[in-house]
């Protein structure tokens, strides 16, 4: 078939991977419907159209170019440390956290763009570094900095989950620069030395609670265990193929708290069963799979690293919500993409895609880079 007639831009994009999303985020407006009570308002409708605004965005952002990208590394980091900040001073408190921004009617959570930003300022980081130093502390102070920074100021909201997640994404893109291993052994080992000093004197009471009831979540099912206890019910009451759309009780009923949010998978499971699960974890797979095979194709160290950076964030989503709700790891709120209510969550993730079809066709038009 002749498709000469398509602009360039459009014929570059992964059409099999976009219509891959906007399946998956159909089928998690459905859940949304079912969570509100068979009702598109308040979740359904939002999700759809922030989804759809947010894809345009995305379509936007592979247009950018190499070298324009490159540039707006810092200044991007700069401006959402400037919005961490401002949180500290303006921020909205919600359920006792200070972590959100109200600009007029956009309610933002600038801790979610930082996750992205530290992918980007690191790629830039090291594709500067010259290969000789990598090996050297020049390799480790300034990103450390740049990482140290935006937690410290996470760490004050608290969100304990983003920072983890902050935590995560930085040190991937610091292990696929080259970084020597002794320093991730070392730095392994005093994590863990760290770890029971940071549990005793570091959390606060609900967020060791939290890890206490990941441990043993049957020790008090009626408190602090009652988020995992209730959405473990529901996965599992869900059987092979679900109680069917519109059926579940344990979310209609309101026994599973944050139904639309933090526990949306077990929403689905409960009506959808493992039928559902599979298709999910299926479109999640299709989009890891992809930013990897974005990531070596890539034409050079920036967009190397900067797609393994963005798929490490998704992953990192998609990971800890799935065993979140299924009780392998402490509550931590971290959203499903696409799939979990909320806009800062999915601005984050569509950025993410955006930039990986942004390199996507950087590789395609195997042009070489306009910068060092």
């Amino acid at each position: 078939m002749n498709l000469s007639f398509v602009p360039a831009p459009l014929a570059l994009l992964p059409w099999r991977i976009i219509f891959a999303l906007v399946a998956l985020t159909c089928f998690g407006a459905l859940v949304l419907y079912s969570a509100a009570g068979g009702s598109f308002q308040p979740y359904a409708f939002a999700q759809l159209v922030r989804f759809s605004v947010f894809l345009v965005l995305a379509f936007g952002m592979s247009l950018l170019r190499r070298d324009l990208v490159f540039l707006a590394a810092y200044p991007v980091y700069g401006i959402v440390v400037g919005m961490l900040v401002l949180v500290e001073v303006l921020g909205a408190v919600k359920g006792g956290s200070q972590r959100w921004l109200n600009l007029g009617p956009i309610v933002l959570q600038p801790s979610e763009l930082m996750k992205p930003a530290i992918v980007l300022v690191l790629a830039s980081f090291y594709h500067s570094l010259p290969a000789g130093l990598v090996g050297s502390w020049r390799a480790l102070v300034p990103a450390a900095v740049l990482m140290g920074i935006p937690i410290a100021l996470v760490l004050l909201q608290p969100d304990l989950g983003t920072t983890i997640s902050i935590a995560f994404v930085g040190v991937i893109v610091m292990f696929l620069a080259g970084l020597p291993m002794k320093w991730f052994i070392a730095g392994g080992v005093m994590a863990a030395i760290a770890a029971p000093l940071l549990y005793f004197f570091g959390l606060h009471d609900y967020q060791r609670q939290r890890v206490t009831t990941f441990l043993d979540p049957e020790s008090d099912p009626l408190g602090t265990g009652y988020h995992i206890t209730q959405s473990e019910i529901a996965i599992g009451s869900g059987g092979v193929f679900g109680k069917g759309f519109g059926n579940g009780s344990q979310s209609h009923l309101n026994y599973l708290p944050e139904a639309h949010t933090d526990f949306v998978f077990a929403t689905m499971a409960e009506e959808w069963g493992l039928a559902g699960g599979l298709f999910v974890l299926l479109i999640f797979g299709m989009v890891l799979r992809w930013g990897m095979r974005v990531g070596r194709n890539a034409p050079d160290r920036f967009s190397r690293l900067m797609a393994a950076g963005m798929t490490a964030t998704i992953f990192f989503y998609v990971m800890i919500n799935t065993m979140m709700v299924m009780g392998l790891a402490p509550v931590v709120g971290i959203p499903l993409p696409f799939m979990s209510y909320g806009g800062s969550s999915m601005l984050t993730n569509m950025i993410c895609i955006g930039t990986l079809m942004m390199i996507d066709r950087w590789s395609r038009q195997a042009r070489p880079p306009s910068y060092g």
